[in-house]
């Protein structure tokens, strides 16, 4: 079994490696547009010159949202001290129930140690908000379904 905060830490881990992906993925996107935008401009001239500006234009302004996302997630992320424990459920906090456990931290889907699954979810999230500021013997119903917190690391 492992421990409460080696457990912890590989949760923080995982979600930082997710992070890290997730801003690799989106730089990469924007360099390939800057890339293309580049290459469209030298290339052709007339209304399919202006409709794939157009297009890549879009596609920047997407990626550029995506980008300020991942920088939040990033700052918000950057506030978790996993050595950290509260008897009151908030960032950083690793939440036992009856039904799921949670980690506190960011949207990064479900993770899987020692045959238990753990899923990492933002506080903005709608579980995240009802979880926030519980305490162990609290319960919670969420989409219909009750369950109790058992354990807050």
């Amino acid at each position: 079994m492992m421990s409460d905060l080696k457990l912890k830490k590989t949760l923080y881990d995982h979600c930082s490696s997710f992070i890290e992906i997730r801003l690799q993925t989106i730089q990469n996107t924007i360099s390939d547009i800057q890339k293309s935008l580049t290459s469209e401009t030298k290339s052709s001239a007339g209304d399919k010159h202006e409709t794939g500006r157009a297009m890549l234009q879009l596609e920047r302004e997407k990626a550029g949202s995506q980008l300020a996302e991942i920088q939040k997630m990033i700052l918000s992320f950057s506030k978790i001290d996993v050595s950290k424990t509260s008897e009151i459920i908030g960032l950083g906090s690793l939440v036992i129930t009856t039904q799921n456990n949670y980690f506190m931290a960011i949207s990064a889907g479900e993770l899987r140690f020692e045959n238990d699954t753990y899923y990492a979810i933002s506080p903005n999230t709608p579980i995240g908000q009802l979880l926030l500021g519980k305490k162990i013997g609290e319960e919670v119903v969420f989409k219909e379904q009750r369950f109790k917190i058992e354990k807050v690391l």
